[in-house]
């Protein structure tokens, strides 16, 4: 079924994918590491990983599954830490804990109803998608950031033959 499938992916692009990376580059960045500002355009990675904790639970928890929209999002840009580490993956695990729930909470007719969030009317199909896309940009940003302040490979393709044909 379509549906399953649907759900399937984003799982796997979200849980599978997108969150171990991000907990991989947390595990090799130290407190100012995660901290680091360039300058006042940027983000550091503390800020993004706050973002999207607070993404998820926006769109997802209080989008999809209309639980209390509690986010104020400027202040996870405000954030100048530091917060551990340990504080910022027990975040993840709430954001990976809501995910999984809602993906086996959603049903069929959820992707096609209209649902209000972050004061835009959206399907249920655009929340999953935007919360996918949305995820993966920033951890592209965290990895990026991980690779400039290390000069390292993530090694998130370690074993893999990316080259193979068949």
């Amino acid at each position: 079924m379509l549906f399953d499938l649907f759900i399937r992916e984003i799982h796997r692009r979200l849980i599978d994918e997108s969150l171990p990376r991000l907990r991989k580059c947390l595990g090799m960045l130290d407190e100012s590491a995660i901290w680091y500002r360039p300058n006042v355009h940027s983000n550091t990675v503390g800020n993004l990983v706050l973002h999207l904790h607070g993404n998820v639970r926006q769109w997802l928890g209080a989008g999809l599954m209309k639980m209390e929209d509690v986010r104020m999002r400027q202040t996870e840009f405000d954030e100048e830490g530091p917060i551990s580490s340990a504080e910022l993956l027990a975040r993840m695990a709430q954001t990976e804990l809501l995910i999984e729930t809602t993906l086996k909470k959603v049903r069929p007719e959820d992707l096609t109803a209209s649902h209000r969030v972050q004061g835009f009317e959206e399907n249920g199909v655009a929340i999953l998608v935007h919360v996918t896309e949305h995820f993966s940009y920033h951890v592209g940003q965290i990895t990026y950031i991980t690779k400039a302040l290390k000069d390292l490979d993530t090694g998130y393709f370690a074993g893999i033959d990316l080259e193979k044909k068949d």
